[in-house]
């Protein structure tokens, strides 16, 4: 099978600077992730070929579209890059068909029309061809631009802010929609977002830009569970986050039961059948934690740990704890004070309580799951 891993090195002192690499496989999604003006609309760009860089090396699979060193800057339209910004940009005076079909020139004339028909139904969108982007919701105009972009059979799709001109119940169908499409285009896919939600729901990797640089980088499993990633904390709040399979739904008592490596959880019930996989989010703050375990309390998980690390924030009085739950990282967010009640240490045992209304569930099995058009 071809190598098609998505290679990037970036270097610039301005106007936005930059100083990253990384790396994104066949399949898997990067989220790019940090405050404005950190850098994650120009690393979208620079791939694309839409800004130019003093320093840089950008390879997709075993070619080359950026080598600085060698003078080699592929144009836009010689890189296989399908790109979705927040605003469509799609042609207000092509129906939809058209529009999809304007990323069809590298295509004999006579597959075109079918082949945009086939995209169409990709993104649920069969039916809709002969109507223009003003006739059209937010929800379907992106996903116009979606297939316009998949319309390139691109070997990288970058996507940047693409929910955000969507209201939140549209934004989740389209999530649904995006990790379904991925599972089935094996390609690079790169995601900006300034909400948190967007990678919980889709990075399988994590890029934590500040000021230009990678204040952390690696699996979201591994990022999420750092205690010491303070763009995180400062912006969105620390929470694990990790993947769960649903064993058990028990509507008397409305619970839903989640087996991971680390235990069992409960949380509200949801409409997922058993046997579906999700991604689970434990914000640090509703983490609590007990040297024994509790009687005669209303929450239902309670988790044996050990404590893997302790990280003092320099500019607070909260500390983040961070547990081991059977190979699975947890992080709770704690006082100072408590720390030296509980006389926190490296290594020593002790429990984490969770309040299953505190618990996110994110569904990710659409073999289970369907999508539901937006």
């Amino acid at each position: 099978m071809p190598d098609r891993t998505l290679r990037v090195a970036l270097r610039q002192a301005g106007p936005v600077p930059l100083d990253v690499a990384f790396r994104c496989g066949s399949g898997d999604v990067l989220g790019i992730f940090g405050p404005s003006g950190s850098g994650k609309t120009t690393i979208l760009r620079c791939i694309a070929g839409l800004h130019t860089i003093g320093d840089g090396l950008i390879q997709a699979g075993s070619e080359t579209w950026l080598d600085t060193s060698q003078r080699l800057a592929l144009p836009t339209h010689r890189r296989r890059v399908g790109f979705v910004v927040q605003e469509y940009a799609l042609f207000p005076h092509l129906n939809v068909l058209g529009n999809v079909m304007a990323a069809l020139g590298h295509r004999p004339r006579a597959e075109r029309r079918g082949r945009a028909h086939r995209f169409l139904e990709m993104v649920h969108l069969t039916g809709l061809g002969l109507r223009y982007p003003a006739a059209l919701s937010g929800g379907e105009r992106q996903r116009v631009a979606l297939a316009r972009a998949l319309a390139r059979e691109p070997d990288v799709l970058l996507l940047d802010e693409p929910f955000a001109a969507v209201d939140r119940s549209v934004r989740r169908r389209l999530q649904d929609q995006i990790d379904e499409l991925r599972r089935t285009l094996d390609i690079p896919l790169l995601l900006v977002t300034h909400d948190f939600d967007d990678v919980v729901r889709l990075a399988t990797h994590l890029l934590v830009l500040e000021q230009g640089r990678a204040a952390a980088l690696g699996s979201l499993e591994e990022v999420t569970s750092r205690p010491d990633v303070d763009v995180l904390r400062e912006v969105v709040g620390l929470g694990s986050s990790f993947e769960a399979d649903i064993t058990r739904v028990d509507p008397h008592r409305g619970l839903t039961e989640l087996a991971f490596s680390g235990g069992t959880l409960f949380v509200a019930a949801r409409s997922l059948a058993p046997g579906a996989r999700v991604r689970v989010r434990i914000p640090a703050r509703d983490v609590v934690l007990a040297l024994e375990q509790p009687r005669g309390v209303s929450l239902h998980n309670v988790l044996e740990a050990a404590v893997a690390a302790i990280h003092v924030h320099p500019d607070s009085d909260h500390v983040t704890v961070q547990l081991d739950l059977g190979g699975v990282l947890l992080l709770a967010e704690v006082t100072r004070d408590a720390v030296t009640r509980l006389a926190l240490a490296v290594g020593m045992r002790l429990y984490a309580l969770v309040k299953s209304v505190s618990i996110e569930v994110r569904g990710s099995d659409h073999a289970r799951v369907p999508a539901v058009s937006a």
